[in-house]
C-alpha cells in the first residue's frame, strides 16, 4: 500500500499548509499521529495560521551547512517524498493511484476522529473532576462558615447569660443593702426611743385616797408594726410594712429605691390629715413617736413645695 508523507496527509485531511507545516516541524516529523495530536492541542493558538518560520540553522530537524534555509528549502524538505508513489515487488516505485490516495486519507481521517473522540472524553473527564473539586471546596467553605456562625452564636449566648447573672447579683446586692440599712437604723434608733416612749405609756396606779370604785382603766394596745401607704409624685401609690421603732428615714429610703423618683430629685414627706410636713429632725424619730402606728398615709412632695401645699 502506498503511503503519503505526514505533510501530504495533513493537507489531504483539510488542514491549512501553515498549520500542517508547524505540526510537522514541532513534532520532528515523527508521524501523522504526533502531528494530529499537536494540531488538536494548539488549534486555538492565536498564531496558528501564520506562516511557519523555522529556527535559524535548522531545517525541520536537519542543519544546513553554510547557508540559511529558505521557505522553498523548508517546503521541499517537509514535502520529502511528496511524489505519491508505491513500490512494486521488484523494488521500483510508481505513482499512487487516486484510489490508494483516497484509501490512505480515509484511514487518517478515521484516526483523526478517534483521537478527537479520545480528546473530548478526556476533556469531559477533566471537567467532571473540576466540578467535583469545586463542589468539595464549596462544601468545605460552607462548613467553615457554619462553624464560625455557631461559634458567634455560642459567644453571644454566653455573654447574655453573664449579663443576666450580673444584673441578678446587682439587684440582690441592692436588696441586701436595704435590709442591712433597716437593721442598722432599727438598732441605732430603736433602743433609746423605746425607753422614752414606753415610760409614759405605763398607767399611774390610783392613790388610795382617790375615789375609784370601778377598777383600773383599760390598757392601750401596743403595736409593733405600721402599715404605710405612700402617694408618689405621679399619683401612684406604694404600700409596705415597717417596724414601729424604725425611723421615718427608713420610709424615705424605701421611696427613693422603689418610688421611681427621678435621680437627684430632692423631696419631703407630709401627712395630709392632719396636715404636717416632716423635717430633717423628724427623719430620725421612730414611726411610733410620730404617730404613724399602726397605719398612716404619707404624700411625697418636691422640696420646697410641702410648705406651700
Amino acid at each position: 500500500m502506498a503511503e503519503l508523507t505526514t505533510l501530504e496527509s495533513l493537507l489531504e485531511m483539510g488542514f491549512g499548509r501553515n498549520r500542517a507545516e508547524k505540526a510537522v516541524a514541532n513534532t520532528g516529523n515523527q508521524g501523522i499521529e504526533q502531528a494530529m495530536d499537536w494540531l488538536m492541542e494548539h488549534e486555538n493558538d492565536p498564531d496558528i495560521d501564520e506562516p511557519y518560520v523555522p529556527p535559524v540553522g535548522n531545517v525541520l530537524g536537519g542543519e544546513a551547512e553554510g547557508q540559511e534555509p529558505t521557505a522553498g528549502d523548508t517546503a521541499s524538505v517537509m514535502a520529502e517524498g511528496d511524489d505519491m508513489c508505491c513500490e512494486d515487488p521488484d523494488g521500483s516505485k510508481r505513482p499512487m493511484t487516486e484510489e490508494e490516495k483516497r484509501e490512505q486519507v480515509k484511514r487518517l481521517e478515521e484516526l483523526m476522529r478517534v483521537k478527537q473522540a479520545e480528546r473530548r472524553e478526556r476533556e469531559r473527564a477533566e471537567e467532571v473532576e473540576r466540578e467535583k473539586q469545586r463542589r468539595r471546596q464549596g462544601q468545605e467553605l460552607q462548613q467553615i462558615r457554619q462553624k464560625i456562625q455557631d461559634d458567634e452564636m455560642k459567644k453571644l449566648a454566653d455573654q447574655r447569660r453573664r449579663e443576666k447573672m450580673e444584673d441578678k447579683l446587682a439587684r440582690q446586692r441592692v436588696k441586701d443593702k436595704i435590709a442591712r440599712d433597716r437593721e442598722e437604723r432599727a438598732q441605732k434608733f430603736g433602743g433609746g426611743a423605746a425607753s422614752s416612749t414606753v415610760t409614759p405609756a405605763q398607767p399611774t396606779p390610783p392613790s388610795p385616797s382617790s375615789p375609784t370604785g370601778q377598777g383600773p382603766p383599760p390598757t392601750k394596745k401596743e403595736y409593733d408594726e405600721s402599715r404605710i401607704q405612700v402617694r408618689l409624685l405621679d399619683g401612684s401609690t406604694i404600700n409596705t410594712v415597717f417596724k414601729a421603732q424604725e425611723p421615718l428615714a427608713a420610709v424615705r429610703v424605701y421611696v427613693q429605691v422603689n418610688g421611681n423618683t427621678p435621680e437627684g430629685q430632692d423631696f419631703t414627706l407630709l401627712s395630709p390629715y392632719p396636715r404636717h410636713v416632716y423635717t430633717e429632725m423628724d427623719m430620725e424619730k421612730p414611726l411610733k413617736e410620730l404617730g404613724l402606728v399602726p397605719s398612716a398615709v404619707l404624700v411625697v412632695a418636691k422640696k420646697g413645695e410641702g410648705s406651700a401645699l
